[in-house]
């Protein structure tokens, strides 16, 4: 997180922890006001990958899942880097502008991607740099965001993400009522003063919360190779593009997606337990006699209660048997709907 940010953001009565807000002082209040009204959140719980130089495209391009070719400073893409065997080692947003190309991924993965990255410049005309101290990203969701922000900027972004640039800050459209802003360290506390007017300030487990209920996807080093694309519904969020030519881990992909079955899909899901899940944990079922049937992608504290959950899970657990957190005795899922159909 940018110094200066930092400073502004514990002066507005931030819980900083890690670089990384933990909340401004009453966490489940802020939770039920993500759930009911209209937030704003820093987003320093991810970091930006700034990729630059002449050959950057067609770099990123051969990497990556998404169809990089095609991207436009007017529009973002989410993506994933994989590994030969085509398991997701990281998921991200990604963005450019005329001359650059810009990763948005959680800031615990953010140096061992990048140095993944670097390994494969070799004599590319490409740079490498984490841009997490130049740019800062704010979350806003509720169903004023539009509203509000119309308030401080003349034309938002339409569509699902649409990217509109005011000068020095880009607007990201990420759902109906849910934008990401990127914008300078010098810009970001008066934004953040306008915005608060009429959005309650929360930290970033509430955006997490959000990614969580419309079914994106985090990679986190707990689950670094554990699914392949299809398995965390990475190709139904546009993630994965089929047309393209060679990445890292293409072929499995395709296979999965044209000659085999995918036996594995993401869901989502509440919980009530005692303990917090986290990424990684084990899910039980007695179609697996007691071996695993799924595991825990992210989690987090839900508005109400107990905690809402995305979880990989075996197609035909999910579809005929209860799905316990833990152990065969554990804590049984109760699984909701996603945003978006299921194949």
């Amino acid at each position: 997180m940018n110094p200066d940010w930092q400073n502004f953001l514990t002066a507005q009565g931030a819980q900083i922890q890690d670089g990384v807000i933990q909340h401004f002082g009453n966490a489940a209040a802020e939770r039920i006001a993500t759930r009911d009204g209209s937030v704003m959140c820093d987003l320093s719980q991810f970091g930006i990958i700034r990729v630059s130089g002449e050959e950057a495209k067609g770099f990123l391009h051969n990497l990556f899942s998404s169809d990089v070719n095609a991207l436009t400073p007017q529009h973002a893409l989410p993506s994933s880097l994989n590994t030969a065997k085509g398991r997701a080692l990281a998921t991200f947003l990604i963005w450019r502008n005329e001359t650059e190309y810009f990763l948005h991924l959680p800031q615990s993965l953010l140096a061992p991607i990048q140095k993944k990255l670097s390994m494969f410049v070799l004599r590319a005309k490409v740079k490498i740099e984490n841009a997490s101290d130049n740019i800062v990203c704010i979350g806003l969701s509720g169903a004023n965001t539009a509203a509000l922000l119309q308030q401080l900027f003349p034309v938002l972004p339409r569509n699902p993400l649409d990217i509109v640039y005011h000068e020095d800050t880009g607007l990201i459209r990420l759902g109906a009522d849910r934008f990401q802003l990127n914008t300078t360290p010098q810009r970001a506390p008066a934004l953040w003063q306008r915005l608060g007017t009429d959005a309650k300030p929360v930290g970033s487990s509430c955006w997490d919360w959000l990614n969580i209920r419309a079914g994106i996807p985090v990679i986190l080093p707990q689950t670094q190779e554990a699914f392949v694309p299809q398995m965390a519904n990475l190709d139904l969020i546009g993630a994965v593009n089929f047309k393209k030519g060679c990445y890292p881990g293409q072929e499995i992909v395709a296979r999965m997606q044209y000659l085999g079955k995918n036996k594995r899909r993401m869901y989502l899901a509440h919980v009530e337990s005692d303990a917090a899940p986290q990424a990684g944990d084990d899910l039980f079922s007695m179609e697996m006699e007691g071996q695993s049937c799924g595991t825990v992608v992210n989690a987090q504290a839900a508005p109400g209660g107990g905690y809402d959950l995305l979880a990989v899970i075996q197609i035909a657990s999910h579809d005929s048997f209860p799905v316990h957190l833990g152990e065969i005795k554990g804590a049984r899922l109760q699984f909701q709907h996603l945003p978006y159909p299921l194949p």
